[in-house]
This record gives C-alpha cells, sequence and structure tokens, in this order.
C-alpha cells in the first residue's frame, strides 16, 4: 500500500461573509479556486496534467458554488483543463473529508497526485442556502430530535459545566492568539492574496480578527441562542436529555466561529507521484477517523473521530503535539480538551474560527495546513486536525512532519 504525504498546503486569506461588506464578497467563489490553483502551479512549476484528481468540500453547492465547481474551476485556470473534478458534502467537516478521501485513493495505488481542499463563500449564499430536509422539513426535524447548532452548543455547555465567564475567557484566547500569530507572520507561508482582474490585492490578511477584543466587550454580547425559540428547542432536547432542566443560553457571536469567505487546497500523493513531479513531502497523513454521535447534541464528534482516527494510526494523545479542534463554538474545544485530558496550550495555538471565521466547506482544510506549518514552525512531529459536524458526525486525519 502506498503512503499518502502531504506536498503543500494554501489558502486564501478569511474575508468577513457579509453581503457587501465582506472584502470577498464581489470575487465569485470560482474565482478563488482558481487563485489556488494557480498559485499551486506557479509555486512549484507544476505540471497540472499530472495531477490525477481535484476534490473538494462545497458545503452548499447552489448558486455561485452549484454544479460540479472543482470541475468548473479546473477548466478555467491555466493548464489545468485536463484535471477532473469532484464537490463533496460532509457538512462543516466537508475540506477535511476531501483531504482524508484524497489520502485514502493515493493509499490505494490507483492514484498519484491529487489537490483536495474545500471553498464557501457564505457572503454569497449565506448558512443553510443549500436547505434539506434536516432544517426545513418539519416531519423530519422532529424525528430526529433537531435543534439548532447554537443551541446544541448550549447543550454541551450546561452538561460540562462551561459557564459564560468560561466559554468567553476561550474566546479571547482565541482572539489573542490569532493576532499575535498574523502580526508574527505564522500564516504567511500558506497565505495566497486574492487579487481582481487587473492584479489589484483584494484581499491579502485575515479579515475577520478582532484585536480589540476585551473581556469586557465579549461579556456585553447577549446570548444568541436565547429567547423565545429556546423554550421550544429544550423540549425536543429533553427527549433525549431528560436531565437537562435548565439550558443557560451561553454562546454569543463572540464566543462562536464567524460566518466568512474561504478557500484551501492540499497537494496529496505518493512517493511516486511527488518524485515523478519535483515535490519534495512535508507530512505523511497517517490516521484518519469517522465518528457518529447523538444528532441533537451534535458537536462532540470531534472526540470518537480522534480516538479512531489515532487508533488507524498506532497512535496514543501523549504522542501527539498539537491539535486543530474547529472553534465551531466555544464549548466544542473546551469539550475535547475536557474529555481527552488535553490541556489547551496543545489547542489551536494560533487562534481557530472564533477568531478567524469558520467558510464551512473550507474550514477542514484550512486547519490542516496551519496544523502542518506550525509542526514545521516548532519543529514537532504529530498533529491532529477535527471537526463537528451538523447531523452529529465528527472527522479528524493524523499528520506527521517529515
Amino acid at each position: 500500500m502506498s503512503e499518502a504525504f502531504i506536498f503543500d498546503a494554501i489558502r486564501i486569506p478569511r474575508g468577513k461573509g457579509k453581503p457587501g461588506a465582506g472584502a470577498l464578497y464581489e470575487t465569485k467563489p470560482i474565482d478563488l479556486v482558481v487563485t489556488l490553483l494557480d498559485a499551486l502551479r506557479a509555486r512549484h512549476d507544476l505540471d497540472p496534467s499530472r495531477v490525477d484528481d481535484l476534490i473538494m468540500g462545497v458545503s452548499s453547492a447552489v448558486g455561485d458554488q452549484g454544479s460540479c465547481l472543482p470541475r468548473i474551476a479546473a477548466l478555467c485556470a491555466d493548464g489545468w483543463s485536463e484535471v477532473p473534478g469532484m464537490a463533496l458534502q460532509r457538512f462543516c467537516g466537508a475540506g477535511l473529508e476531501a483531504v482524508n478521501q484524497a489520502a485514502e485513493k493515493v493509499r490505494s495505488g490507483w492514484h498519484d497526485l491529487i489537490a483536495a481542499g474545500g471553498v464557501e463563500s457564505m457572503s454569497r449564499l449565506g448558512l443553510g442556502a443549500s436547505g434539506g430536509a434536516w432544517i426545513y422539513d418539519p416531519a423530519t426535524s422532529l424525528k430526529i430530535a433537531y435543534v439548532p447548532q447554537g443551541f446544541s452548543a448550549d447543550m454541551v455547555a450546561a452538561l460540562h459545566g462551561f459557564d459564560r465567564q468560561a466559554v468567553d475567557a476561550y474566546a479571547l484566547r482565541s482572539q489573542q492568539l490569532a493576532a499575535a500569530a498574523r502580526r508574527e507572520g505564522r500564516f504567511a507561508r500558506s497565505l495566497v492574496p486574492v487579487r481582481d482582474a487587473n492584479g489589484l490585492t483584494v484581499l491579502d490578511h485575515d479579515e475577520y480578527i478582532r484585536e480589540e477584543t476585551t473581556a469586557a466587550s465579549l461579556a456585553a454580547l447577549k446570548p444568541a441562542f436565547g429567547g423565545p425559540a429556546a423554550a421550544a428547542n429544550a423540549l425536543v432536547a429533553r427527549q433525549r436529555y431528560p436531565a437537562l432542566d435548565r439550558i443557560e443560553p451561553v454562546h454569543t457571536a463572540g464566543n462562536s466561529s464567524g460566518i466568512v469567505d474561504g478557500a484551501a487546497l492540499l497537494l496529496v500523493g505518493s512517493e511516486r507521484g511527488g518524485a515523478s513531479a519535483g515535490l519534495k513531502p512535508r507530512a505523511r497523513i497517517v490516521g484518519t477517523g469517522l465518528a457518529t454521535i447523538d444528532a441533537t447534541l451534535m458537536l462532540t464528534g470531534p472526540v470518537p473521530a480522534t480516538e479512531r482516527a489515532l487508533a488507524r494510526a498506532g497512535l496514543t494523545l501523549d504522542q501527539i503535539d498539537l491539535f486543530e479542534v474547529n472553534e465551531a463554538f466555544a464549548a466544542v474545544p473546551m469539550f475535547f480538551a475536557k474529555a481527552l485530558g488535553v490541556p489547551l496550550d496543545k489547542i489551536n495555538v494560533n487562534g481557530g474560527s472564533i477568531a478567524m471565521g469558520h467558510p464551512i466547506g473550507a474550514t477542514g482544510a484550512i486547519i490542516l495546513g496551519t496544523l502542518l506549518d506550525e509542526l514545521e514552525r516548532r519543529r514537532l512531529r504529530y498533529g491532529v486536525a477535527t471537526l463537528c459536524t451538523a447531523g452529529g458526525m465528527g472527522v479528524a486525519t493524523v499528520i506527521e512532519r517529515l
């Protein structure tokens, strides 16, 4: 069986996902992907005809992101027209799942080089743009005891004793770490600026980070998932968790992930594929994991997914040097740390989606690249990237820096 190596990991800066307000709002998602394809070709003098496939997570495959966006992007990018493309949906885990599927194809021996990642233009499409019975059909929602993700985050907090002060403290940490990482240029290796048709820079830095954030400014924010709807959600939740007699709303816009635009690509391949393209491997993908948990609670999937990925890699938790746990809500990485006994100083050491935003289909690929960059910067060996997803799933990837 072939090994699966990572030869490069790049991304665009994340732009605020507000219509008309974010820097990337006027940039089509297909152009974000073309930007990355052109960058991969230029960075490595890569012959794209050597690439067997282009796999990308796209959470809302409608409108500007509809059809098979990766294939159309390959047709638009210089030199990529011979490369097939596939759009993949696993909610928030789609970008990481795209990389994992690329690794599995390479390990099968049937593919030698694959570009994999994700894209999401949330300013142009918004949350829930792709619809689906899970949210919009009352009969289905009732059958599976669906509640909104933000309410699930408040459930996790209630079940594990995370009060408002604790989740705000975690959010402040994320903002401070991300601001420091940006000032110190820790993201520079992976960032590819977005430019317009005239070559003028549209965005060259992560736009969402709020360096001015303080404990007081976070405390002043109102809960985002309380109000009249919370009472109805609580009735649904108690079908599964009857002991939850009170669910305090603690998550706000300040301690939840930001809505942003983003895209990322990794180049994954075999030793043979890399050598034929003149590429030097930066890391090895040593294990992947998928897991399901209760779909009402929904957000604790990174724990069993990580355990499965580590088991497949033949590694233990104490061998892992760094973790990237997507900050969908503050309670998610806090629960991960508590459940597995992982110290916070190993988790999201450059901040996360609370500070920089969560472009749903792309985030998994983004955090895997961030993890690799930081393993290299610190000269550490093993890392885990993991995300919770809607519908009660978790996805994880274990890499070894080379």
